[in-house]
């Protein structure tokens, strides 16, 4: 597939910025294309002047007769492949048009591969998303997809790019976006889940081993963290922790495996979304209920929150920077005070950020909803993100005026992100271009090798150096019996087809049915239309106030969203359709019909089979002399 570079000199083929002396520019159209994609690249210099793009080479055809026979030729082929998708009555016109766009633009393969690969592949769930879910863009499928209150996806860095040119309305449709979803973009957890699952099919019917889905839905959970009324009444003020599920030390580095989860012998995992703090501190992922960083200075830090606590925090996903603890005056009754007042030093729990530093050692991250700059928090709770490293750490003036210490954490987890669609975990990647170091004083970046990273041989990150020795005590893990009882607790969507999962992840969060209709909104969550209008139905979106004879300005009513406390009353005044979402519903809805079918139409001719076998066999008795009843004892005998 050959592919021009995009509007920010990024090659849409292999995903690299090329240098400028491996771009070409066509004489023609003046499109940038990377030289060393091009299947075949001008081989002297002085065709470089000359060159035409690949799409502007089939409309002015070179005069040399040789090659004019060959182009000619291949425009044979090419009008003979147009006529087969026009005769092709299977197809609908956008999918005859969008094969059309691909053919001329030399994405598709000639007509004799390609209907061997749409055989093979006509039932694979990934070519459905491939087909529906395609970023207008990029014209790839969807990264981290985005969808806009009119119903669009796009790929969030594609968005965030359009928003950044100064543009407030949708690429697809010119609708107004509202300016919190342009600021604050949130990602469609369904997309990403139902683009992964589709991927992690094709990988195990190619034959590699089946991964188990690891995204667990925080329900149903045993010993809440308050267990008193009075703890009720409080706010949680004064709860109690409740017990710790997980088997490992307070000061336990690294992920948590399944051997110390003895409750689902699962581990903590990729993706995993609890309703507060305190829940998140019985799972061991982040032992601090309101503190953001866990550790101590002379040993390391196991785990940071991103929460939202200062303003200085840049969140990118794959990295981040995060701000140090202290400079804020927090005594008397100042205990949510978040302006600083003095300066951030490297002692106590920033000091343990900085050992983890020059360790190289895992710290795990958990990501709030309260962190609302963010296009990576989750809509709802805490959310555990994977293991980051911390690769350098500074000091520089902040935002406030005031010294803050800051940490370059990049991530290295052998799970995939919870906010993107690929199968693998991460690989190593070159640390981003931090402009702020320019400024920094006491900068601080490992010297030698780190004991958390990456292996060559095994594809995985892996503990090279033994990992630091608990100093804590560790509690039995109890009766060994409970431990068996667990391990022989198998989940049944096992045995689920994977368009099934798929339209289980499809469901509305109001019915838990598969959604009709489907709509997006601005939050990211997806319901029915019917069911989220008969959520708010006889609701008004204003209301009259007044006192006697006075009147008042109508004052708008707030809706919340079914899912999440952010208000909606906007968007229920003219909530769109997620056509594309729909069109893969129906896809799944569709082949799962004909599967249905196709066994129903087996079944019914083995049973044809049967009944007309059987009356051969009477048949064959009755004219049989053999089959006839004996005489006497001895044709008995």
């Amino acid at each position: 597939m050959e592919l021009p570079c995009d509007g920010a000199g990024i090659c849409m083929a292999c995903k690299n910025k090329p240098p400028n002396e491996e771009t070409l520019n066509c004489k023609t159209c003046a499109t940038p294309w990377h030289a060393t994609c091009l299947v075949s690249p001008p081989q002297e210099l002085a065709d470089t002047l000359q060159w035409e793009c690949p799409d502007c080479s089939m409309i002015n055809p070179p005069s040399t007769s040789a090659v004019a026979a060959g182009r000619s030729e291949e425009a044979g082929k090419l009008i003979a492949s147009i006529r087969k998708i026009e005769d092709d009555k299977s197809l609908t016109e956008q999918e005859k048009a969008k094969k059309r766009q691909k053919l001329l633009s030399g994405a598709a393969a000639g007509p004799s591969s390609s209907d061997g690969e749409e055989k093979k592949e006509k039932n694979d769930v990934l070519d459905i998303l491939d087909k529906e879910l395609t970023c207008s863009f990029c014209m790839q499928m969807l990264d981290r997809p985005v969808t806009t209150p009119c119903g669009h996806n796009f790929c969030l860095k594609c968005f965030q790019r359009w928003i950044g040119q100064g543009k407030r309305t949708c690429a697809y449709c010119r609708i107004q976006i509202p300016p919190k979803m342009a600021s604050q973009p949130r990602i469609n957890s369904t997309l990403v889940i139902a683009i992964r699952m589709a991927r992690m099919s094709r990988s195990s019917n190619a034959g590699g081993a089946p991964k188990v889905y690891h995204f667990v839905h925080n329900q149903n959970r045993p010993d809440k963290a308050y267990t008193t009324e009075r703890a009720k009444r409080a706010g949680k003020a004064n709860a109690c922790s409740g017990k710790i599920f997980v088997t490992v030390p307070p000061d336990h580095f690294g992920p948590i495996p399944a051997e110390n989860d003895p409750e689902r012998n699962m581990g903590v995992l990729v993706g995993e979304i609890w309703e507060d703090r305190l829940a998140c501190r019985q799972w061991g992922a982040h032992l601090p209920h309101v503190a953001g960083i866990a550790g101590q200075s002379t040993h390391g830090s196991q785990s940071v929150a991103l929460s939202g606590g200062y303003i200085d925090d840049e969140d990118h996903g794959e990295w981040f920077l995060y701000t140090g603890s202290g400079g804020r005056d927090l005594s008397g009754n100042k205990r949510t005070n978040k302006d600083q007042s003095f300066d951030q030093k490297f002692d106590k729990m920033n000091e343990a950020l900085r050992v983890s530093c020059l360790k190289g050692y895992p710290v795990r991250v958990v990501r709030s909803h309260k962190e609302k700059r963010s296009s990576y928090a989750p809509e709802t709770g805490v959310r555990y993100d994977g293991v980051y490293r911390i690769e350098k750490c500074w000091r520089k003036n902040g935002i406030q005026g005031f010294t803050v210490c800051r940490y370059l954490f990049v991530r290295c987890d052998n799970e995939p992100a919870p906010w993107t669609s690929d199968v693998q975990g991460d690989r190593p990647r070159p640390l981003p271009v931090i402009k702020e170091l320019k400024n920094a004083i006491d900068i601080t970046e490992r010297k030698g090798s780190p004991s958390w990273d990456y292996d060559e041989e095994k594809s995985c990150w892996m503990w090279k150096k033994p990992p630091p020795v608990s100093k804590k005590r560790v509690a039995d893990s109890g009766d060994p019996e409970d431990s068996k009882v667990i391990r022989t607790i198998k989940r049944q969507r096992q045995n689920l087809s994977v368009r099934e999962k798929l339209l289980k992840e499809f469901s509305c969060q109001i019915c838990r049915k598969v959604m009709v209709y489907p709509i997006t909104t601005p939050c990211a969550h997806n319901f029915c239309k019917a069911c989220l209008e008969g959520a708010f139905a006889g609701q008004s979106f204003t209301r009259q106030r007044g006192q006697g004879r006075r009147t008042l300005r109508v004052q708008k009513n707030v809706m919340k969203c079914p899912s999440c406390i952010i208000d909606i009353a906007d968007f229920l005044q003219n909530p769109q359709v997620n056509r594309e979402l729909m069109g893969v519903i129906e896809s799944l809805q569709r082949q799962a019909e004909e599967e249905k079918m196709d066994e129903n139409s087996e079944g019914c001719s083995e049973e044809m089979d049967d009944a007309i076998e059987q009356p051969d066999l009477v048949s064959d008795a009755v004219n049989d002399p053999i089959a006839e009843e004996p005489k006497d004892e001895s044709q008995k005998a």
